[in-house]
């Protein structure tokens, strides 16, 4: 059994492996690279095996998103720790050691996030994880370095390891026995938030995650879908209120999500006043997606859930109408810090 593999999902980004896999390979000595191809049709699959013959190969059937495009995939790798890494992500030297160190010291330690910065620009972090991330009661997701669209400078503020409640998918690591026990990731989300809800699970069976500064990578972000894209608000929205559904604790849970939902009608009429129709329909089509799905979502809840997955109350308030815009902002004052 490898000690780790590197696992990058790809579909029709052959230009992105152009640009991204020489990093891997460089900087990735004693793990076994994969490239798990959702059948592709472009030239991916024929460029990874022209120029990097020692990475392996694993064809799923089709395009069936991040979530199951992992889970066909993973089932043919044998490995200790799996990174799931995007297939826009340059990584830098060194970059396993300090995962890999964390994993062998820290037995309870099941997920770890590196830290993320942008690509594009190098001294900010990046939208899709940054230095770990977090909820609030309502599930809204957000970030050391990253509270909705405010982007921090990187100044060695968050140089530290930590616990956090949720990693990163853009750049994911895992115990491959965790993965495989909590049964992977969430097919039926296809793409967004199935790495909170993996991490919600995991939580919910005792395992503990957390970032490491000692690793750094840079994600291009929005590479398979663009931040404004209808399609990816329908995905953030339903799939928020799926994850819900399954990890709340039964106390106040219908509560939460009936809160959760008007929040959302209050986004949607936000959209619409910004004459982003797309973006409101892309909500009520979240909407009526749920109702078709949320019975069967009561029945995958488990016995037990954490009470104190969240954080903050409401980031949504602290941020909109408290103006807290930043992480440490909100969490150095002290009346807005959950007990």
């Amino acid at each position: 059994m490898n000690k780790i593999a590197v696992v990058i999902l790809n579909w029709n980004g052959v230009k992105l492996l152009e640009q991204f896999l020489p990093s891997v390979v460089q900087f990735s000595q004693g793990a076994q690279i994969y490239v798990a191809d959702n059948a592709s049709s472009d030239d991916s699959i024929h460029f990874v095996k022209e120029n990097f013959p020692t990475i392996k190969i694993v064809q799923n059937s089709g395009n069936h998103g991040f979530a199951k495009g992992y889970n066909d995939a993973l089932q043919h790798i044998d490995a200790e720790i799996y990174a799931l890494v995007n297939s826009d992500i340059e990584v830098t030297e060194n970059w396993l050691n300090p995962i890999i160190e964390s994993f062998d010291q820290e037995k309870q330690t099941a997920i770890i996030q590196p830290k993320i910065l942008d690509y594009k620009n190098k001294g900010y972090f990046e939208y899709a994880g940054a230095a770990g991330g977090f909820i609030d009661k309502y599930g809204f997701p957000f970030c050391r370095g990253r509270v909705f669209d405010t982007i921090e400078k990187d100044n060695g503020q968050y140089n530290d390891n930590c616990e956090i409640f949720w990693a990163s998918g853009a750049c994911f690591f895992i115990r491959s026995e965790v993965y495989h026990e909590l049964g992977g990731f969430d097919e039926t989300f296809f793409a967004h938030q199935e790495e909170i809800d993996l991490c919600w699970r995991a939580s919910n069976e005792g395992h503990i995650i957390k970032y490491n500064s000692g690793s750094v990578v840079y994600h291009v972000g929005g590479a398979t879908l663009q931040q404004g894209n209808p399609k990816k608000t329908y995905l953030n929205f339903r799939n928020s209120l799926l994850m819900l559904v399954k990890n709340l604790p039964k106390k106040g849970l219908f509560f939460v999500i009936f809160f959760r939902m008007v929040l959302d009608g209050i986004a949607g009429i936000r959209f619409l006043t910004q004459g982003k129709l797309q973006h409101t329909f892309a909500i009520l089509k979240a909407h009526f997606s749920f109702y078709c799905i949320s019975l069967a979502y009561l029945r995958k809840r488990k016995d037990f859930q954490i009470q104190q997955y969240y954080t903050v109350k409401s980031i949504v308030y602290l941020y909109y109408i408290k103006k807290l815009l930043v992480f440490k902002e909100i969490f150095n004052s002290n009346q807005n810090i959950k007990n």
